[in-house]
This record gives structure tokens, sequence and C-alpha cells, in this order.
């Protein structure tokens, strides 16, 4: 996992500095964290939805199918992973 990702699920970081290592993993293209992101029950929603608006940015096609099939997550993700694919 990357430094972004580990700054991005610590407990302990600012809403600014989990926002700014989501950004850095989509400038990176870190498709397979962002999604990671997004499956993860335990980070606040607006977090799981910065990832998976990323996801489109930096060509995550694949990864935002799985994720619009993935019953696991929230509907509301599921559909707007479905939009962004």
């Amino acid at each position: 996992m990357s430094t972004q990702f580990q700054t991005a699920v610590k407990a302990t970081v600012s809403d600014t500095h989990r926002y700014d290592a989501i950004d850095r993993m989509v400038e990176r293209g870190e498709r397979t964290n962002l999604g990671i992101l997004v499956r993860m029950s335990g980070l606040d929603g607006e977090f799981r939805r910065r990832a998976l608006n990323g996801l489109a940015e930096c060509n995550g096609a694949d990864e935002l199918e799985d994720l619009a099939e993935d019953t696991t997550i929230d509907p509301s993700l599921r559909r707007r992973a479905d939009e962004l694919c």
C-alpha cells in the first residue's frame, strides 16, 4: 500500500490531509487503492465518494464496473459507480 493510501485510512489524519492523499492517489493512477477506499465501510462516505469520482478521472473503468456490481457497498455508491462507467 502506498503512503497516500496509509494516510487516507489513518484514523488520526485531518480531513484536509485525507482529501489531499486521495487526490494524490488519483494523480498517480492508484486505481486498486481507490477501489479499496470505496469499499471501506469504516471510512466516511464523503471520502469514499471522492475516491469513486477519482476512479473516473484516472480511467478506472474496470474498477468502476466491479464496484457497480458489488452488493457489499452502499447502493448509492453502486449507482454512482454505474453512472461513471
